[in-house]
């Protein structure tokens, strides 16, 4: 399966071309969201920006793996400013619900880094009747993204991040059978299709606001429990030359704290803090500015119908 490039050493050959100072910021009074922050990629980056003085905002589904995270990144960096927020991306009102109640409680948010997502060993419907893989990876990452965009457009130097995967490599924006109901149910193809919806977003959301600067990226192949329990033939067998949770963090960390990192285009991909090509070379997988328009209009209608009024 093409998915699975070797591209494991890569991150040190890769990491040789870094430029250190570029992390080297304060982020003190600088306010961030990390959805999935208590493992993987989503704790490591949180870990990262407290260090430097952020103040983060935790969004993570199990309440008592949340506290924990956030009690042991407290000890390490030493920053209090850390806060948890219980919300499941998967519960679509709720996800409507939260981005409402945050902008009226908080003044400021200057990075939203989307990092929650699922992969489903089969089909199964949320509350509201939609696929959970669909409502956590793409409905909960637009809503969310959606919600809070007005709040980042507030404050300074706004940023949103959105941890895709290379796996989308190997898919095309589909703008029907968003749900999956027709056909067999491939969790991991279904997930390798939300990541290509992340980028469209991404794109798409970066040519309709200007003053926020979009970004998505591929963390490599990490060892997380995620990628363990979704894959655990993949991960048996490439897990010598897997990434570590900060390995796979690096590149978003850079997205959200450096100054280059602003300057790069708006929408664009990025692997080992580089822009790369969000497709394979002669690739099958781009679709047309119309294609790409129509997703977004099934996305904007599908959305509303879960708004609370």
């Amino acid at each position: 399966v093409p998915l699975y490039l070797p591209v494991e050493s890569a991150f040190l050959s890769a990491a040789k071309h870094f430029v250190e100072k570029d992390l080297e910021v304060s982020m003190a009074g600088r306010v961030f969201m990390i959805t999935g922050a208590n493992s993987g990629i989503g704790r490591a980056t949180a870990m990262a920006i407290a260090k430097r003085g952020g103040t983060v905002h935790m969004v993570c589904r199990n309440k008592d793996k949340a506290e924990e995270a956030r009690a042991d990144i407290v000890k390490e960096s030493g920053n209090k400013e850390i806060y948890v927020h219980i919300l499941d991306l998967s519960e679509t009102r709720k996800v409507w619900e939260f981005a409402e109640a945050f902008k009226r409680k908080y003044k400021a948010l200057n990075v939203l880094i989307n990092n929650a997502g699922c992969i489903m060993s089969e089909r199964d419907v949320n509350a509201e009747g939609l696929e959970k893989s669909f409502a956590s990876n793409v409905m909960g990452v637009y809503i969310l993204t959606r919600g809070l965009i007005p709040l980042l457009e507030k404050s300074a130097e706004p940023r949103v991040i959105t941890v895709s995967s290379g796996g989308m490599l190997v898919q095309k924006l589909r703008t029907g059978n968003l749900q999956t109901e027709i056909g067999r149910y491939d969790g991991t193809m279904v997930y390798a299709q939300h990541k290509r919806q992340q980028v469209v977003m991404t794109e798409q959301w970066a040519k309709t606001h200007s003053n926020v600067h979009f970004s998505v990226m591929h963390p490599g192949w990490v060892d997380t429990p995620a990628v363990a329990n979704a894959m655990p033939d993949f991960h048996q067998s490439m897990k010598d030359s897997m990434r570590t949770p900060e390995q796979g963090a690096d590149t978003a960390v850079w997205l959200a704290i450096s100054e280059a990192a602003a300057t790069k285009p708006s929408g664009s991909f990025f692997q080992d803090r580089r822009m790369v090509s969000a497709h394979l070379p002669l690739a099958w997988t781009h679709s047309s500015q119309l294609e790409q328009q129509k997703f977004m209009s099934v996305m904007e209608d599908l959305a509303k119908t879960f708004q609370p009024h």
